[in-house]
């Protein structure tokens, strides 16, 4: 953020020192009259070029690259300087020509520089530089004509150039908001693609146990695998799935645990969902399966978890307990589960989650609370 801050207060700098070198020059051969008595326009002019020119200073090894564009920009600035020796030369006060051809000059600059800008609002702006200009030409060659007659004109012209930006400023937050909200979605597609890997690694090791055994339970298990992969893979693509949907993936993924397991494991899965929300699919099923991996799979006997699904006041609440052989879970490898989880939420369902984890001497308690509404 510094170093951007920097760059641009350095392409400002020499935007400004390079355009009062080049409005001194221009003073200096009598081709520009600066009005000293009108301070107010003298500055917004000279900010408008200084702005003008911290833009090419800024985007310099860019226009280098594009041939083209520097080109235009060249022959814009030579646009500029035929103006003003042209109002120069024909010695008549707030000549409609000179001003009409300093419209364009503005124009063509906002069309170089920000065409899509230019396109989508061309409409809007080309009609009222038109009006003002036609409304000036009027007042020019009425009868009696001073300066002070045209100085609506002026003001008209002034005021467009703050729209301008105003609407430029806008279009600019647009395009940052859906950066932001693209590179969340990027982000999330990367975070889901990592679980299919994350969960059918383990599942497929406990179908190559069951094999090798040479279980009957193998083809159950391959039946419930299959139902799981169909879910994970086309299911956990979606946005939201039907919360009923998400606990039969639970539901199978502890069956399949059960078939597994020749120990005895006291499972318990309370579910007092009655209402059809919907949620992000995916969740539950990582805080699951590190119950089972650092819980269960540690331990000799005795082995537990204890789940409970809840609802109230359109939160649903995730609460999961199991035990764990204390020694061996400190050199237990934790993956990739829980970051992925917590990154998701983040992404998902950002201020509307909590998440907390306790953690006593052989017992390991995790909560999460979803705001659904």
């Amino acid at each position: 953020m510094k170093n951007k801050l920097l760059k641009y207060g350095t392409s400002l700098g020499i935007g400004t020192a390079v355009m009062t070198l080049v409005f001194f020059i221009i003073y200096a051969l009598d081709i520009l009259i600066i009005p000293v008595n009108d301070v107010g326009e003298v500055l917004l002019v000279f900010c408008g070029w200084s702005l003008a020119g911290a833009t090419i200073a800024h985007n310099f090894h860019y226009l280098k690259k594009q041939k083209p564009l520097f080109l235009k920009l060249l022959g814009l600035f030579s646009f500029f300087v035929f103006t003003l020796v042209y109002d120069e030369n024909t010695n008549m006060e707030d000549n409609p020509i000179t001003i009409g051809l300093l419209i364009t000059f503005w124009v063509l600059v906002v069309a170089a520089l920000l065409p899509k800008f230019f396109n989508k609002y061309k409409y809007f702006f080309l009609p009222v530089y038109g009006l003002v200009l036609l409304y000036f030409s009027y007042i020019r060659f009425q009868p009696n004509y001073n300066s002070a007659s045209n100085e609506d004109s002026f003001e008209l012209l002034a005021l467009t150039i703050p729209c301008l930006i105003v609407l430029w400023v806008y279009e600019q937050w647009k395009w940052v908001k859906s950066l932001k909200s693209e590179k969340s979605q990027a982000e999330l597609q990367l975070l889901k693609s990592q679980i299919n890997p994350h969960f059918f690694f383990n599942t497929l090791n406990n179908l190559y146990g069951l094999t090798v055994e040479k279980s009957d339970k193998a083809p159950e298990v391959v039946l419930l695998l299959s139902d799981m992969m169909r879910y994970t893979i086309y299911e956990g693509k979606e946005d939201v799935v039907p919360i009923q949907d998400e606990i039969k993936y639970l539901e199978n993924y502890i069956e399949l645990h059960r078939i597994r397991y020749q120990k005895n494991v006291q499972i318990h899965f309370i579910n007092s969902i009655i209402s059809d929300y919907k949620i992000a699919p995916l969740l539950f099923i990582i805080l699951l399966e590190n119950a089972f991996k650092h819980g269960v799979e540690t331990l000799v006997e005795n082995a537990f978890i204890f789940i409970e699904i809840t609802e109230e006041d359109g939160c649903i609440n995730f609460s999961i307990e199991n035990n764990y052989d204390k020694v061996l879970i400190d050199t237990h490898q934790k993956g990739i589960g829980l970051d992925n989880l917590k990154q998701r939420l983040e992404l998902i369902y950002p201020n509307k989650y909590t998440y907390s984890e306790e953690v006593s001497v052989d017992i390991y308690k995790a909560n999460l609370t979803l705001q659904l509404s």
